[in-house]
């Protein structure tokens, strides 16, 4: 496998600040998954996995597309759980996704149509071709985002879970070893 990692969590209806992005809150989020996405990057992880859904998929998304116009070889791939996927959106949100859709590298399409498993088809499609998981989770025990933080957990990935109302970051890795050895990359110029 290499080194890649794929990005999931909550809509933000699920969220305190719901879609209010300029909220100080949602802020700080944006500004931890970036600090992990460019950990990671430091540390060689070049392939990015989104699900395209709204909330953090997108975020991170928007946050490696940024970091591509700064350095050569990173890569994001949508994988889609059906082509319909963005089709009940609000036309902002659907000019979001499509803008996104179109910077990414590569993209994967689980189904042509909605089914009751194509979400969760692309959550352990994302799981199995990465080597960590960024998931801005709240710890619930039920929905997509608790499934693929189990699924992850299951097969032993690389977890940085982000707390979405605490701002509280825990891993199953050793993050302080992960963030010495990217200062250690970018001192050295090898990023």
């Amino acid at each position: 496998m290499e080194q890649s990692c794929a990005f999931t969590g909550h809509r933000p209806k699920r969220f305190s600040f719901g879609y209010d992005e300029k909220d100080e809150q949602c802020i700080r989020i944006k500004k931890i998954l970036r600090e992990y996405i460019t950990t990671l990057a430091d540390v060689g992880v070049h392939t990015f996995y989104t699900g395209m859904a709204l909330g953090a998929d997108q975020w991170a998304a928007e946050i490696v597309l940024e970091l591509k116009k700064e350095r050569a070889g990173i890569r994001l791939t949508a994988v889609r759980p059906c082509e319909t996927q963005a089709d009940g959106w609000s036309e902002e949100q659907r000019e979001r996704y499509f803008d996104i859709l179109a910077r990414c590298d590569e993209e994967i399409i689980i189904s042509k149509m909605y089914t009751n498993s194509c979400m969760f088809e692309r959550d352990r499609r994302m799981v199995d071709s990465a080597a960590y998981l960024l998931v801005v989770y709240d710890g619930g025990s039920k929905g997509g985002t608790a499934y693929t933080v189990n699924y992850a957990r299951k097969n032993k990935h690389g977890i940085i879970c982000i707390h979405p109302d605490t701002l509280a970051v825990e891993a199953n890795i050793n993050l302080d070893a992960l963030r010495a050895r990217a200062e250690i990359k970018r001192g050295s110029g090898m990023e």
